[in-house]
């Protein structure tokens, strides 16, 4: 078993396998951000009718040093084992391990079968950031850009907004930067009797990193759900 087990492609194929499931079928790696795009993917495969229910999400196992080794002399990990986002203190990331999955249909549908409904996914968006400042340095215009997309998508003013779950992973570079690019585009149009809350939930569980996006997501339809 250790080719078919030590493929990555081959994890989607084994749960579709398990499950008997025949819809499309596939791994995202695009790091952090990677069980994000798969709820953009399966969300786009619902509407093109590819599949009446996506299971979307990911997870995250540390088996190895390597990485960990790698990250720490590249100073991206906090000395405390602790992410502090948006803290003075903030000084990186620590790793944690985690499997988050979410399943999604067509709101048309749920509702017809009287499923139990948590959270509407309204709309969603993915960018790169191109050619900037470094490989692994955030980007505050192509932030920007795809938060203006996403809420295009979702029709959804920025004003209406009244909570970000943001990656927040507690770094001191990529911290302002993203809460500079939020202010940027939801801050233009806001009054003082409108606030906009923000959180990262690497400050609870850590950066589960793959399935980080969505873990975050869960974490805010709780919120909604226990507003």
């Amino acid at each position: 078993y250790t080719g078919s087990g030590n493929s990555l492609g081959i994890v989607a194929g084994r749960l579709s396998y398990v499950l008997g499931l025949h819809g499309p079928s596939l791994v995202i790696d695009t790091a952090c951000s990677s069980s994000l795009v798969a709820v953009h993917l399966a969300c786009m495969s619902l509407r093109a009718g590819e599949c009446s229910v996506a299971l979307a999400g990911g997870a995250n196992l540390i088996l190895s040093p390597e990485s960990n080794v790698a990250l720490s002399k590249a100073h991206m990990m906090a000395r405390d084992g602790r992410c502090k986002t948006f803290d003075e203190a903030a000084d990186g990331y620590v790793r944690s391990e985690g499997c988050c999955i979410i399943v999604l249909k067509r709101l048309s549908d749920a509702v017809s079968v009287g499923d139990r409904i948590l959270a509407v996914v309204r709309g969603s968006a993915v960018n790169h950031d191109g050619r900037s400042g470094g490989l692994t340095a955030p980007n505050g215009p192509a932030q920007a850009a795809v938060m203006r997309k996403a809420l295009k998508a979702a029709g959804v003013n920025a004003s209406e907004v009244g909570y970000v779950e943001t990656h927040g992973t507690g770094t001191a570079l990529g911290d302002p930067i993203e809460v500079e690019t939020l202010v940027a585009v939801m801050g233009s149009e806001r009054s003082p009797e409108n606030p906009l809350a923000i959180g990262s939930v690497k400050t609870n569980i850590g950066h589960t990193e793959a399935a980080s996006g969505v873990a975050g997501l869960m974490k805010t339809v709780l919120a909604l759900r226990h507003h």
